[in-house]
């Protein structure tokens, strides 16, 4: 059974890093892309960035300069960081994973309808 956890902290604080992480489990990273999504309250979902089964990474071109995404194999976890958030980066996050180990067609033409697993998400919230 494929699942998909994400942890981290609920609060930020204006110019920190936030990081999260996906634990995952009923799939090989080595085999299959994961990503991460997010949501602002009353907003569509955002692509985020994600990690291809061979470990190349496809970030957002909007967060591109403040984020990083890595990952450990081995033991099936998956890493995000995004630097000097602000308010705008409040959103629920999401770690998704996609049906096969790279994009479907690009990096940043990501189609959601590719993807066929969810974390239940967690809400983090940015704020002094």
């Amino acid at each position: 059974q494929v699942q998909l956890r994400e942890s981290g902290p609920s609060l930020v604080k204006p110019s920190q890093t936030l990081s999260l992480t996906c634990t995952t489990s009923g799939f090989s990273l080595s085999s299959y892309a994961v990503g991460w999504v997010r949501q602002a309250p009353g907003k569509a979902l955002e692509w985020v960035g994600g990690i291809s089964s061979g470990g190349k990474t496809c970030p957002s071109p909007a967060l591109k300069t403040r984020l990083s995404i890595t990952k450990l194999n081995s033991r099936g976890q998956v890493s995000l960081s995004v630097g000097s958030v602000s308010t705008e980066d409040t959103a629920t996050y999401y770690c998704v994973k996609f049906f096969s180990g790279g994009w479907t067609y690009s990096c940043y033409g990501i189609d959601f309808g590719s993807v066929d697993a969810w974390g239940q998400g967690v809400l983090v919230t940015v704020s002094s």
